[in-house]
């Protein structure tokens, strides 16, 4: 599985051993507290401590309820068996009453190995306002347990209204929480952008030298400059891709062209607002018809959510990974012109791609990591040579199985794992036809940029241009 799994195996699980684990006292155990100690050791194990932990919990005067018993029971069956998926595990955790929901509103708890410092106190603060809850009574565990889908509505409202609520210093849970996790996603952007383009880089000092084809960047630029005077496609597409207007783009033919092309591949523009489409109409930048797109559509009607043509081919483009576009960059790169560029063959590229095999790159839990080919150095003339390979471990280390915010949970202890459910072949996952259709919009911008010639064969100005564009589009993400 690419990592230790650690658990309790040969550790009887006694009342008392779950006290120890959940810090109380057994008279004060939750339901929440025996389910995770439950699921810290091998299923079969757990089901058979079941008796002597309700003995010991019902001689202390802490009996908990016959449904819960029952449910214990019939999740660690399925889990032995092999048969319980994560939601399946997860849910009968938060029917305990007490364990916050998996996703609230647009916030997602990570995995407790994994949580940063605020979302440790944050889910404690909730653990404990969920126990004050139901200690008052407002939460029913046996509703919760039997699957009363009112019950699980009114849990979740729970969790939201103190989510979305100051607390004493003044900070509201929701919020603090959003504005890390989106720190944290442009971070990881930021690093995925650095690590491709070195890969990038690495194809190209492989390539050798790629001219720039002067006289076709010019009659390219000319037919540009013609396109983005007239209104409607393909000048307006283009333009909005980039951000910018008619006036602020770059005068210098190799500039433009580049700043055209990199936002093809990191798209700078959005959805038009009224006021843009206003001034677009003074500006005579979109013909009128698809500035009006779906305005006359009745307000019950079942298109009312459907996108404009910029904000859909927008969306699509920006649902191509890092991984989607090196996969075409080394097809290309190494191909050269000629290359055939249709959007069915950037979709083949992207199911062929062995980044291990074609540029050094780790493939780790089924995922890939471009640390080997980090550059010692990111210079324009970096060589080959240049980049050195850089060992990746992977793993999450528990420091104290005794620790019971650490050695819970879940799924990640348990004597199951991804493995035992049914995900799939990945390779029968890939959805060849649903790259092409994304890779639709690139290949007709491309056209237009003179990157990829009538028969959607790669051109000199593309092999020299692409590459380029790309490399841009992963520093100005970094740099924004």
């Amino acid at each position: 599985m690419g990592r230790e799994r650690r658990t309790l195996r040969g550790v009887e699980l006694q009342a008392d051993r779950v006290a120890d684990l959940a810090h109380r006292r057994v008279a004060e155990l939750r339901r929440r507290d025996v389910a995770i100690a439950l699921l810290s050791v091998p299923a079969a194990d757990a089901l058979a401590s079941l008796p002597t932990i309700r003995r010991g919990l019902l001689a202390a005067g802490n009996p908990l309820s016959a449904p819960f018993w029952e449910s214990a029971e019939t999740i660690l069956q399925k889990i032995s068996e092999h048969d319980a998926t994560f939601g399946d595990v997860h849910g009968w955790l938060e029917a305990t009453g007490t364990e916050p929901t998996g996703i609230i509103g647009l916030h997602v708890w990570a995995e407790p190995a994994t949580r940063s410092p605020l979302q440790e106190e944050m889910h404690a603060r909730l653990v404990g306002h969920l126990e004050e809850l139901l200690a008052a009574g407002e939460i029913d565990p046996d509703r919760l347990a039997t699957g009363d889908d009112d019950a699980r509505r009114e849990y979740v409202t729970l969790q939201e209204r103190w989510m979305t609520s100051p607390l004493p210093d003044g900070r509201v849970p929701m919020t603090v929480l959003l504005d890390e996790q989106d720190e944290a996603f442009l971070a990881d952007w930021a690093a995925a952008d650095a690590e491709a383009r070195a890969a990038l880089h690495s194809m190209l000092a492989a390539a050798g030298e790629r001219p720039r084809p002067a006289a076709d960047l010019r009659a390219a630029v000319a037919k540009l400059r013609g396109d983005i005077a007239q209104p409607g496609w393909p000048g307006q597409m283009l333009v909005s891709f980039s951000g910018r207007n008619a006036d602020s783009l770059p005068s210098d033919d190799a500039e433009l062209w580049l700043t055209l092309a990199t936002s093809v591949a990191a798209p700078q523009g959005g959805p038009l607002s009224d006021e843009d489409k206003e001034f677009a109409r003074a500006m005579e930048w979109a013909e009128e018809e698809d500035l009006e797109f779906g305005d006359d559509l009745d307000d019950e009607s079942d298109h009312e959510d459907e996108p404009d043509e910029l904000s859909a081919a927008i969306a699509a483009v920006c649902a191509l990974d890092h991984f989607d576009w090196l996969a075409v960059m080394s097809a290309l790169v190494t191909g050269g012109p000629g290359t055939p560029a249709s959007a069915a063959d950037l979709a083949r590229y992207v199911r062929d791609f062995d980044p291990e095999q074609v540029i050094g790159l780790s493939v780790v839990d089924n995922d890939f990591s471009f640390a080997p080919t980090v550059a010692a150095v990111e210079s324009e003339d970096a060589d080959a040579d240049d980049y050195a390979d850089v060992e990746i471990e992977a793993g999450v280390e528990v420091d104290d199985d005794d620790d019971f915010d650490k050695a819970t949970l879940l799924f990640e202890d348990a004597d199951f794992g991804a493995s035992d459910f049914d995900e799939g072949d990945d390779d029968e996952d890939f959805d060849e036809l649903s790259i092409e259709e994304l890779f639709l919009n690139v290949t007709a911008m491309w056209s237009v940029l003179g990157a990829i010639d009538s028969d959607d064969r790669l051109t000199p100005l593309g092999w020299w241009g692409l590459p380029e564009a790309m490399s841009r589009a992963w520093t100005e993400s970094e740099a924004d």
